[in-house]
């Protein structure tokens, strides 16, 4: 070895030292550059923050998405709620129509399907009809009846309330009445002005219904294939997850808003109330609003038992409202609607409340199969994207 190979130089660069050699007596590491390269830069953002800053603008991005959505949704109400009804029709019908092909053609099945729905609805309607026609002179004296107990019993104790508050309250009641007849008579009109709209969309919701039972399968074929080829599996797994739970959730809810209605019918019926029938077809559409309906429904109930039967009837049906209520929650829902729905009921209940705020009635009734449908998606998406990363067995 020369001495200038064993000063660390290098004769081959002339004998300049050889810096790729640690000198003696040095630690043999390298500061860390920073990224982008030069000098460390005192103003770095830290990671915790950068990685914030990221989601942060994209969580804006779905956001204002999500807001044009909602924006241009609310201006298609009609035809929106209508091929919503038309999904829910479907699923509902469309087992009974897969039952009746075994006998027939597709598209006399779903004729017979459908009419016979139609049938069994306009039934069930004109039931109704003639039950509150028959009642209806009975129920005004009851009512007339029930008011002046109801007056008895506020004046009575424990209340002992003032008779001159009571009239009072009357007379306010009766000259905001006169004072706004011609705003109420006006709203009347307004209101009645959509019936051509709800009619409108009965019409939709019943044609696309038809088509959907009839050749929902190949209808969705031909949209699958509108994708690109690399998208089309995941959105085929996609949307199957979406209408299994869908159709899980509507079918199971129909079952609990039965079985809630013949348990208020029956109890109903029982202690004579009346209007009762109507009573039980509002309680069978309200539970369709999960946790909410059913309680208003039952309120509803209390209310006209007390004007027809009193006090101790009303009480009776306010306490129905607590055992429906542990029935449904646990016992109809854990049973029907657990293979269906996996939804904690904080999240329906939050999911009822936010539809409500958005949307009123209609966002009440959609929010929780929405919330469902969207979980059930991203629950099917995160499997298949495991299952893709997880080696295939020899």
């Amino acid at each position: 070895m020369t001495p200038r190979a064993a000063a660390g130089q290098d004769p081959e660069r002339g004998g300049r030292p050889d810096r790729r050699r640690p000198r003696p007596g040095t630690p043999a590491t390298r500061r860390p550059v920073p990224r982008g390269g030069g000098a460390p830069s005192g103003h770095q953002v830290p990671p915790g923050l950068e990685h914030a800053a990221g989601y942060a603008w994209r969580l804006l991005l779905v956001g204002a998405t999500v807001y044009a959505v909602l924006s241009l949704l609310g201006r298609l109400v009609l035809p929106v709620v209508a091929v919503f009804v038309a999904l829910v029709i479907t699923a509902v019908l469309r087992p009974a129509a897969d039952l009746v092909n075994r006998w027939m053609p597709r598209g006399p099945a779903v004729a017979v399907t459908v009419l016979g729905a139609l049938l069994l609805l306009a039934g069930v309607l004109a039931l109704i009809g003639e039950n509150v026609a028959g009642e209806w002179k009975q129920l005004g004296d009851e009512f007339h009846g029930g008011i002046d107990r109801i007056e008895q019993w506020l004046k009575g104790p424990p209340f002992h309330i003032d008779p001159a508050t009571v009239s009072d309250l009357q007379t306010k009641i009766g000259s905001f009445l006169s004072e706004h007849r011609s705003t109420l008579v006006s709203r009347a009109v307004d209101e009645a002005s959509r019936v051509v709209e709800i009619v409108t969309g009965a019409a939709l919701s019943l044609f696309c219904s038809i088509f959907f039972i009839h050749s929902g399968e190949g209808m969705w074929r031909w949209a699958r294939h509108q994708l690109p080829h690399g998208a089309r599996e995941t959105w085929d797994h996609a949307g199957r997850a979406a209408w299994r739970t869908f159709a899980g959730y509507t079918r199971g809810i129909m079952i609990v808003a039965a079985s809630n209605a013949a348990l208020v019918g029956i109890a109903l019926a029982l202690l004579g109330v009346p209007l009762a029938l109507p009573l039980t077809v509002l309680e069978f559409f309200a539970t369709l609003v999960p946790l909410i309906g059913s309680p208003v429904a039952m309120a509803i109930a209390a209310v006209v038992a007390l004007a027809a039967k009193g006090p101790v009837t009303a009480l009776i049906v306010l306490a129905l409202i607590v055992v429906i209520g542990q029935i449904e929650g646990h016992l109809l829902h854990p049973l029907v609607m657990s293979w269906a729905v996996r939804l904690h009921p904080v999240a329906v209940a939050l999911s009822v409340i936010a539809g409500g705020i958005l949307a009123g009635v209609i966002g009440a009734v959609v929010a929780v199969p929405v919330v469902s449908v969207v979980w059930a998606v991203v629950c099917e998406l995160r499997l298949r994207r495991e299952e893709a990363r997880t080696p295939a067995a020899p």
